[in-house]
């Protein structure tokens, strides 16, 4: 019986540990598949032996513009970001506090525009995106991708400003504040931790987008990290640089995992926050 407990105790650290090793396994081989020679590329050991670093040097090689296509992506993304977070606080805002009719069909609508498939818009795009003289430009990708994001941060943030009392505006605009300026001084800083929860979802988000940067964009300095991976040639015409490939995903998935390890106490308030008011 007292083993039998024990173990019911330790049941969902176990359960957990698993969850938490199936997650990482694929990230895990990535990078240690990173770490090993050319010629060791396809070895099943464990840990890398020998420990090399060639794959890292071919990947920030002049000749593979990895470098510009980090950049690419950081502005697609910090732009993204920055707009959708923009225009998603006062349209959530307006959907939490606002009484209209078919307010909820809109959010059911706004929500449902973001689960359409990537790959059925791509084509009317490229064709308005060329008519228009868009095609290689960062807009040609931030506009795109805005039409994901921004449905998930009007959304996330509905739910957030639909949990914060009345009375902070009521109280705020009997000490003189309008309405714009009770939004401003006292709503936005109250809900910080919610927005910046929702920055972070939509930066990730924007990150990892690949389809419409693939499809908008055929010179290389233009093209994002996502895509300039795809694109990684190897010795000869046939070959696949998979160890090129494994070191620029670990490039690309680090600053991710850092932002997330840095700031997870803010993430989970944000998560967190809407309950608790």
């Amino acid at each position: 019986m007292i083993l039998t407990a024990k173990w019911r105790q330790w049941l969902p650290y176990l359960g957990i540990a698993a969850v938490v090793a199936y997650c990482l396994a694929p990230f895990y081989w990535m990078l240690v598949s990173s770490l090993r020679s050319t010629s060791d590329i396809f070895s099943t050991s464990l840990l890398p032996s020998p420990l090399s670093f060639e794959n890292y040097r071919s990947v920030f090689s002049p000749a593979q513009g990895f470098t510009r296509a980090l950049l690419n992506s950081l502005i697609v993304a910090g732009v993204t970001t920055a707009l959708s977070l923009l225009l998603a606080t006062f349209t959530a805002y307006a959907m939490a506090r606002l009484e209209f009719r078919f307010k909820r069909l809109i959010l059911t609508l706004i929500i449902a525009t973001s689960m359409f498939p990537v790959v059925s818009i791509v084509v009317p795009l490229l064709k308005l995106f060329t008519d228009i003289g868009w095609i290689n430009t960062y807009q040609s990708m931030i506009v795109p991708s805005m039409s994901f994001t921004l449905p998930l941060a009007v959304w996330n943030l509905t739910t957030f400003f639909r949990q914060m009392p009345d009375e902070l505006e009521h109280a705020a605009m009997v000490d003189g504040c309008t309405r714009g300026q009770a939004f401003r001084k006292v709503i936005v800083p109250l809900a910080a931790p919610g927005i910046f929860t929702t920055a972070i979802i939509t930066f990730i988000a924007a990150w990892n987008e690949f389809l419409i940067a693939l499809s908008m964009t055929n010179k290389p300095g233009m093209q994002t990290a996502t895509v300039a991976i795809s694109k990684f040639s190897g010795a000869t015409t046939y070959q696949t640089p998979f160890g090129s490939q494994m070191a620029a995903g670990v490039v690309v998935t680090i600053p991710l995992v850092v932002m997330v390890l840095l700031f997870q106490r803010r993430i989970v308030a944000g998560l967190t926050a809407g309950a608790a008011k």
